[in-house]
């Protein structure tokens, strides 16, 4: 795969990812936990589609030419996201997913008026068939509009917490953590740090190489965390001045647990990596910790095994 002029999204970007996401979408609650003293959990699962991806769909739909379709690859949550855009704007759009994706993530993007195509055993498969179609490419993590819709998320907290901060966030292809380095760059008290998967690693590579690399990729059941990065993803360079760290598929199943007891929340895998991460004692805080719950999309077995293996942890 050859890679595809992107560009670098700066805060003009950011100001109108957060005049279309603050007119479509509710501030999700901020609230205090247990992690640590006076730590927050800043709840993306209370997003309409469960998932922090649907502030960067509806920033990259509303940033479309007029007429222009979009097409877009997923793991399920930026389907989701693209979906509701959809619904909400009348866009044509166009989603891949993998056969291996989540069925409670494509179960529901089928729900929404878009195309759903299934290709590939893995994300990477999809994202490359994706890039075959015809329209406006809009990937999960490697667009401008996207990015910027993800550090609405800062936008929000702007509003909700004082600084100094450091907020811990989810990192898969770092569309997030690229969207709240965004954000942090304007503010000058706030610490970003990203939590990656330990069996795919693929966006602190590409930081310490200066370059997109490719990682090898193992299994784990945080199905929105795995997968190589784009040629040319614009993610890492945004990303450099953050921490980077990773967990362990079992001490993202204590996460879910914690979450549980602790507090009722149900998370997905890759939803409570933050999470994760501060209890493994990975996180090194400045100031207020925030931690993104960025999404609950997870089906009831997936769940209920991970809620089980705690007897084997």
């Amino acid at each position: 795969m050859t890679a595809r002029p992107v560009r670098v999204p700066g805060p003009d970007d950011l100001d109108r990812a957060w005049r279309a996401v603050s007119r479509r979408l509710a501030p999700t609650p901020l609230v205090p936990s247990g992690l640590a003293p006076g730590a927050l959990l800043k709840l993306e699962t209370f997003q309409p589609t469960g998932s922090f991806k649907v502030r960067g769909a509806v920033a990259a739909v509303d940033a479309l030419p007029a007429g222009e379709p979009a097409v877009t690859a997923s793991a399920g949550n930026h389907g989701l996201g693209m979906g509701y855009a959809a619904a909400a704007t009348g866009a044509d759009v166009t989603v891949v997913v993998s056969t291996r994706a989540s069925r409670a993530k494509t179960d529901r993007i089928a729900g929404f008026p878009v195309r759903l195509v299934r290709h590939g055993t893995t994300y990477d498969e999809a994202e490359a068939h994706a890039l075959t179609l015809p329209g406006r490419y809009v990937s999960p993590y490697n667009d401008p509009a996207v990015i910027a819709g993800q550090g609405t998320i800062g936008r929000e907290l702007d509003a909700q917490a004082e600084g100094p901060l450091t907020v811990v966030a989810p990192v898969g292809g770092g569309g997030l953590a690229a969207g709240l380095s965004l954000w942090a760059r304007g503010r000058g008290d706030v610490r970003i740090v990203g939590v990656e998967s330990a069996v795919s690693r693929g966006v602190a590579a590409s930081v310490e190489a200066g370059r997109v690399v490719e990682v090898p990729v193992g299994d784990t059941f945080a199905d929105g965390l795995p997968g190589n990065l784009e040629p040319g993803c614009v993610t890492p360079g945004l990303i450099r001045g953050a921490g980077l760290t990773a967990v362990t598929d079992a001490e993202i199943r204590a996460a879910l647990r914690w979450l549980l007891s602790e507090h009722g929340l149900v998370a997905e895998g890759a939803g409570a990596a933050g999470v994760a991460a501060v209890l493994a004692g990975r996180v090194e805080t400045a100031g207020r910790l925030v931690v993104v719950l960025s999404g609950r999309n997870i089906t009831i077995p997936t769940y209920a095994a991970a809620l089980d293996a705690g007897n084997g942890d």
